[in-house]
């Protein structure tokens, strides 16, 4: 564990920029949920390590922008671990569809057996690839992605990692500007949850160093709200697209089922309408 900020490091720490630190404690935390995971998934400790390795992928975007000239040194540190994040990213989103199911069965007091049992096989496969992806892989590779990453981070100047972060949520917004269009799709409405998500971490990242914030905090709470907002959106999404894919193997789709779709749909629609709307205020204040 890194000594505290207000004690000297050892001088082995000294040779690493201070984001290493941050880095070396949510490895060391990943590390010991992937351990637990390798003996039994289980959902909670699935979106733990997705967090997790979100946070790990940051910090693997911002070697690669500060050794731009050398991909070993940045981003392609994090490819071991993209498929196994991909997996746990299913975890979460059939968690999040079983969750809505459960509220919906609270809400009209009658059940959705044959579609519960349809998530169960989905289950299933998503814990078998997940189970696959831990117990195939080795901790040489948590190992040598911590040895790597310390050396990327040697004689690093606090001005550049100020600057790199600052380039990264610059990217980010401009990526917002330029591809949101309204009428928000799916995919932009996933697209902007993501940005935002990034955009959180590396602005308490920015902080957690030490550097002035980039934004304001009204706006820091504008855009932590937005992203909240996004949730029941995205908790809809995923409920309308997993139900519908259920009833596209039907022959005969039951009035229940039909109901509940629609339902579904027309709170998308609801909640598409409201967030677009922060979405391009927002963007309007952080643009200027």
């Amino acid at each position: 564990m890194a000594p505290p900020w207000y004690e000297f490091p050892n001088p082995m720490q000294a040779k690493t920029s201070p984001v290493y630190q941050i880095f070396e404690q949510q490895h060391q935390d990943a590390k010991s949920i992937f351990l637990v995971l390798g003996k039994q998934i289980k959902s909670k400790k699935a979106i733990e390590l997705r967090a997790k390795l979100e946070f790990l992928e940051v910090f693997t975007d911002l070697m690669g922008k500060v050794h731009f000239e050398d991909p070993d040194q940045g981003s392609d540190l994090f490819l071991p671990f993209k498929a196994l994040k991909k997996a746990l990213r299913k975890t979460h989103h059939l968690k999040l569809v079983e969750r809505n199911l459960r509220a919906r069965e609270e809400e009209v007091e009658h059940g959705y057996g044959s579609f519960a049992e349809y998530l169960l096989e989905q289950k299933k496969e998503i814990k078998k690839e997940a189970f696959d992806l831990v117990v195939g892989s080795s901790l040489k590779s948590w190992d040598d992605f911590q040895q790597k990453a310390q050396q990327s981070s040697r004689g690093i100047k606090p001005l550049v990692i100020n600057t790199a972060i600052n380039q990264l949520v610059q990217e980010e917004l401009e990526f917002l500007h330029h591809d949101l269009k309204a009428p928000l799709q799916s995919q932009g409405f996933r697209d902007l949850f993501e940005s935002l998500r990034r955009i959180i971490m590396l602005e308490n990242l920015l902080i957690q160093l030490g550097f002035n914030p980039i934004f304001v905090t009204a706006i820091h709470e504008e855009i932590g709200q937005l992203k909240e907002n996004l949730k029941p959106w995205y908790s809809n999404h995923l409920a309308f697209q997993a139900l519908s894919g259920f009833l596209a193997e039907k022959d005969h789709i039951s009035k229940k089922y039909m109901e509940w779709i629609k339902e579904l749909k027309e709170e998308k629609k609801s909640l598409s309408s409201e967030i677009e709307k922060q979405a391009f205020d927002l963007l309007k204040k952080v643009l200027v």
